[in-house]
């Protein structure tokens, strides 16, 4: 027999049980699994991510949203995790997010969820960019991500600039997968790659390719975005709430 706490502890026929001082009798097993969970409960509310008033995270509106924040890892232009992305997570304005919830609701009965690639982006991880693009050097990521355009040529191009609509918050860079396997629709080029084949009217794809894009962009359309026609999975809310405001706060 031993003492924990306020209870004791003893052993009947192989099951461990916990008898605290008023009398009841609780299994050790199930009062360890519910102190666990307090435990986490607790670290969970201790480390909620900082949102300010005004954003929210996409998966508290749309369950369940499929997540590939490529800018919190490796796998991007830049080959390394950019500045202010603390973790895998997607932020939008209330507004941009209510909006594609009803985009979601719409692909849902089409057989599809939505995959985010980016959501808000800090203005520091704007200047990293920047920093990158002017680094002739790096080119690491050029076969996977720009291997038709001189890096030299990406400012020029369009692809990168001083200041991003994802810094006001209501853009978002997503594709749509199959609901049943997970798959991403084949839009003809992979995310971020810079290149005259992401355009939405580029000729370079196939017929059925074009097709997934329309089905994306009509979806978007019709809840109040619209598209960028260099990329064709970047879309900024027609009315968005912050039209002047370029935030810095980190995603996490």
């Amino acid at each position: 027999m031993a003492v924990i706490s306020q209870g004791i502890l003893f052993e009947a026929k192989g099951i461990k049980y916990l008898k605290n001082k008023g009398g009841s009798y609780i299994r050790f097993k199930t009062f360890i699994i519910a102190v666990l969970l307090l435990i986490v409960l607790f670290a969970s509310c201790a480390e909620k991510a900082y949102v300010p008033e005004g954003f929210i995270h996409i998966n508290q509106v749309i369950p369940d949203v499929v997540y590939d924040i490529r800018y919190s890892g490796h796998n991007n232009f830049v080959g390394a995790r950019i500045d202010g992305y603390n973790a895998p997570m997607a932020i939008l304005t209330v507004e941009a997010a209510a909006a594609l919830k009803d985009v979601s609701e719409e692909v849902d009965s089409k057989g599809y969820n939505l995959k985010i690639f980016d959501g808000y982006r800090p203005q520091k991880a704007v200047d990293h960019f920047i920093r990158w693009a002017e680094d002739a050097e790096d080119i690491q990521m050029k076969p996977w991500y720009y291997p038709n355009i001189d890096k030299k040529d990406l400012f020029r191009n369009g692809y990168i600039a001083k200041k991003s609509a994802h810094s006001r918050g209501s853009t978002i860079d997503l594709t749509l997968v199959y609901k049943n396997t997970g798959t991403e629709l084949d839009m003809g080029s992979s995310y971020d790659f810079l290149d005259p084949i992401s355009a939405h009217d580029s000729t370079l794809v196939s017929t059925e390719q074009a097709a997934n894009r329309k089905i994306l962009k009509e979806a978007m359309e019709n809840h109040g975005f619209r598209s960028y026609y260099k990329e064709w999975w970047h879309y900024t809310l027609v009315n968005e709430p912050y039209p002047d405001t370029y935030f810095n706060f980190d995603v996490e």
